[in-house]
């Protein structure tokens, strides 16, 4: 009590002003409550916020640590690449290991897009500004817009309004291909005077009184023969469309493909012959033995034209021969009696051409490319000083014919003659020094031996401004089969590998084409289907294509 009166001075002795006082005393004590409670509060809000940041900060951290040691591996994969492709050890011209590579850069650039999206994620990143150059798509696409109006605002309603512009935005879309059924009803009428009865005639059909259109056989046929997507593969995704088309069933409508395609791959072998230089190749495929239960051995030659490298104007094309044997008189009977320029690799059935009586003129081109790799390989795991030479100096043959592709012959020859000759010669100096010092029996010499046996057509590149370094037209032609041969296990007889080549040649010459093989094969289907007349059948081939309006 005597605290208070200390802290208070005198008290008053109205009652009233001792309520006054006692009041405000009570309201100080309030407010000093509140502000303590005010700041315990404060100070809990800004602990937790400290622990939040921390958290926060701790989590961006650890993510760019993370970002960081992916983005270290990743640039480690794509420095060991660009090594293996441009550095002293590059072997340019492996179409496998160019392939393997490609699948490695698109597996980086994903993961790079991770990290990105990762990081904007957790920077709370404003979002970006969509570039002004508006993106570019074939005018053939589908364009479907959007309109987004905005809301009236409150007190706006019923009030004119202008337009003074709008922002545009692109984005591409995908919609699933679609089933559908065509219903072709052919009305029947009767006149009575005189008495007549007319109808439509029915519409003719590639699978007469068949389930496919056109379209959908060219569908199947160009994701077997040109995606490699098998048929029990196209039966399990028409499958969740609660579409049931049995591979069975498939394969018979391929065989009806296959069959009027025949002819048309055969024109474009004969085309192919008419040709100065073509290539040739040929491949294994697995088939199954009928009533064995196993596999054999058959073979996929391909033929290849393409004039473009010396400046001719013709289409570029393949054509592919099914064979149950790799025997060199499959390429005599391909082959006829073409007498131009044959390249191709060292096979000895090619080589037993040239040298026939009735070759008449045919002259064979060898390929720098096969000898190439035999030289690599050895250079490659560091196992001989002379392959690593000649794999050097070979890089400069190919540096002269990128700088000559496409010109003249007499352009590509003069060039060559000024530089690959001295190259050429220089390295069969080398490989002539090099044999009496070495193995016989090593890998090297049997690489120095090949080039030595095939000296004259490998220098045949030097003669003629017709023939290519290499037969990489060719190999490039018969890439697409190699991968997705394993179709021909379905087609189980030398009949179904006859198909498949026929299909294949068609498609692949599209591809060359640029052109689109489903259109195209659509588009055929439909005019052989209406008896297209055979001395038309120029008109058919994939480089003479014009989408239909």
């Amino acid at each position: 009590m005597r605290g208070m009166i200390e802290r208070f001075g005198v008290l008053p002795d109205d009652v009233d002003q001792l309520k006054a006082l006692a009041l405000d005393a009570l309201a100080r004590a309030a407010l000093l409550e509140t502000q303590a409670r005010s700041n315990k509060i404060d100070a809990e809000a800004l602990r937790s916020q400290t622990l939040s940041l921390t958290a926060k900060v701790e989590d961006l951290t650890q993510t760019n640590a993370a970002a960081k040691a992916e983005i270290d591996r990743l640039t480690s994969i794509i420095m060991t690449l660009r090594r293996d492709r441009f550095g002293k050890r590059s072997e340019k011209l492996g179409a496998d290991e160019a392939e393997q590579q490609s699948f490695v850069f698109e597996e980086v650039e994903t993961g790079l897009a991770a990290i990105a999206t990762r990081l904007a994620a957790k920077a709370d990143a404003k979002p970006r500004k969509t570039s002004p150059d508006k993106p570019r798509f074939p005018s053939h696409l589908e364009r479907v817009e959007v309109i987004l109006e905005p809301e009236v605002p409150p007190g706006f309603e019923g009030k004119e309004r202008v337009r003074i512009g709008q922002e545009e935005s692109v984005r591409l879309d995908v919609v699933r291909a679609r089933f559908r059924l065509i219903v072709t009803i052919r009305p029947k009428y009767v006149y009575k005077e005189p008495v007549a009865i007319v109808q439509a005639p029915a519409p003719e059909h590639i699978v007469e009184a068949g389930l496919p259109t056109e379209a959908l056989l060219a569908h199947v046929a160009v994701s077997k023969y040109a995606d490699g997507l098998p048929l029990y593969r196209q039966e399990a995704i028409y499958a969740r469309d609660s579409v049931e088309l049995s591979r069975s069933l498939m394969a018979q409508w391929m065989g009806a493909v296959g069959y009027h395609f025949e002819p048309l791959a055969a024109y474009v072998l004969a085309r192919i012959r008419e040709a100065e230089r073509i290539f040739a190749d040929e491949t294994t495929l697995p088939t199954l033995n009928p009533g064995a239960g196993k596999t054999k051995t058959s073979w996929l030659w391909a033929y290849a034209r393409d004039d473009r490298p010396f400046g001719g104007a013709g289409p570029p094309m393949v054509a592919y021969r099914y064979e149950d044997s790799r025997s060199g008189d499959c390429a005599a009977r391909h082959l006829g009696d073409y007498r131009g320029i044959l390249q191709c690799d060292g096979y000895a059935g090619y080589r037993k051409l040239s040298s026939a009586p009735q070759a008449n003129g045919l002259r064979l081109a060898g390929c720098w490319a096969h000898l190439r790799r035999r030289f690599f390989d050895l250079h490659v795991n560091g196992e001989s000083l002379v392959a690593t030479a000649t794999v050097e100096r070979m890089k400069h043959l190919w540096a002269v014919e990128d700088k000559v592709r496409g010109q003249p012959p007499e352009a590509r020859l003069a060039a060559r003659k000024a530089t690959s000759a001295d190259i050429v010669r220089a390295l069969f100096d080398l490989w002539e020094r090099e044999l009496p010092r070495i193995s016989g029996k090593s890998k090297l010499a049997e690489a120095i031996r090949y080039a030595r046996s095939h000296r004259t057509v490998l220098e045949r590149f030097l003669e003629d401004g017709r023939v290519e370094i290499d037969s990489n037209i060719v190999e490039r032609a018969i890439r697409p089969q190699t991968i997705t041969r394993k179709n021909s296990l379905f087609a189980g007889s030398a009949g179904g590998g006859r198909t498949w080549a026929s299909i294949a040649t068609m498609l692949q010459t599209c591809k060359m084409n640029g052109v689109d093989s489903q259109a195209w094969a659509k588009q055929t289907l439909e005019r052989i289907a209406n008896r297209w007349p055979n001395k038309d059948i120029e008109a058919l081939m994939p480089w003479n294509f014009k989408p239909a309006e």
